[in-house]
Parts: structure tokens; sequence; C-alpha cells
């Protein structure tokens, strides 16, 4: 089982990073979060899931010990496989995520692309009690965000990475359009956090 690894990002778009360690470059799945955490920097030791199916072997990467926990915990949940747990994590950070799992706000859960009123209960239900006992929420600082001017980089980033998370792209443009026109110096990743709320 690989824990980490750690070399030179030699690739990064919000739902993707690949990192080069001895010669071999690793593709690897990670959130917003994560694309927040390690952009900009040209080193980086990214925590790792495997996911083994039959048809694929998929490398999901994790700027922290947290967030993995984090993603790790809500796999568990029936009915939230590897790619839900990757949405859940790009649009809220595990710090907001736990924090409406204590408090039992099924609501803003249910905000989230993939998850209905039932798999909202069923996370609260399931790790109210299991992040409490691992105090993830305490630790994980919300961290902002570098503001970018805006350009069609931005909008490029942001509908590419909602293609990959699985939108369509006219309707993920039309949306993030929309977003850059009511705020202009939006980072890519906020561009995106807002997107997901918005595409239905």
């Amino acid at each position: 089982m690989i824990d980490y690894i750690k070399g030179e990002l030699s690739e990064l778009t919000p739902a993707m990073a690949v990192v080069e360690a001895a010669g071999v470059g690793y593709a690897m799945n990670i959130s917003l979060n994560c694309y927040s955490a390690i952009q900009g920097k040209k080193d980086v030791k990214l925590y790792v899931y495997e996911s083994i199916r039959e048809d694929a072997h998929v490398l999901f990467g994790f700027a922290s010990k947290k967030e993995r926990e984090m993603f790790l915990l809500l796999i568990t949940v029936s009915g939230v496989g590897p790619n839900t747990a990757r949405m859940v994590l790009s649009s809220m950070s595990p710090a907001e995520l736990c924090n409406s799992i204590s408090t039992g706000n099924e609501r803003m859960i249910k905000t989230i692309k993939g998850i209905g009123l039932k798999t909202a209960q069923r996370i609260i239900v399931d790790l109210r009690d299991k992040i409490v006992s691992l105090g993830i929420a305490e630790e994980i600082p919300a961290g902002g965000s570098m503001e970018n001017p805006v350009d069609n980089k931005v909008k490029e980033e942001a509908v590419s990475a909602l293609t990959m998370l699985g939108f369509s792209p006219a309707p993920s443009q039309k949306v993030v359009m929309q977003i850059l026109k009511d705020n202009p110096t939006a980072a890519v990743e906020q561009v995106i956090k807002m997107a997901l709320k918005m595409i239905k």
C-alpha cells in the first residue's frame, strides 16, 4: 500500500496532480482543497488512497493526513464512493464539512452534487461520533486563496475541472462565465466551488 508520494509537482489542474518520484509520474485525483494547498509549489508530499477496481487502479492524493482521514470516513458511508467523496471535499473544506456534520446541518451537505437528503442524513448519523473522536474539525484551518486577475485561463481551468468531475462543458461554461462576471477577481478554486453549488 502506498502511504504518500513525495516528489516534483510536474502537472497540476484543479482535479488532478502529477507528482514525479524516482522517474515515475504518479497521476492523482485531487480535491479543490488539495489544489489550493499545493498550487505554486515545486516539491510536494501527497498522502495517497488507492482505489483498486477490476477495470482501473486509481490514486487519490491529499495535501494533509486529516483530509485523507475525512475522505476515508466519507467512503465508509453507504452510497458514497471515492468520486462522490472527492466532490464533497471539493465543495467544502474538511473543517466546514465537520461543522455541518457535528451540527446536523443536512441542508448544507445536500447542496453538494450527487448528495441527496438520505445520503446527507446517513453522513451525519454515521460520522458524527467518528469526527469528534478524531478531532478533525479543530485541526484544519479554512485557508485563504490567492486572487487572480480575470482571464481566459481561469475560465478554461474551471470549465476543464468541472468537465473532469463529470459535468457537461456547455452548462459548466455558462455558469463559470456568470460567476466571473459577478466575481471578476475570483480564483479558479473559488469559481469551481461556486459552480458546484449552482450546477444541478
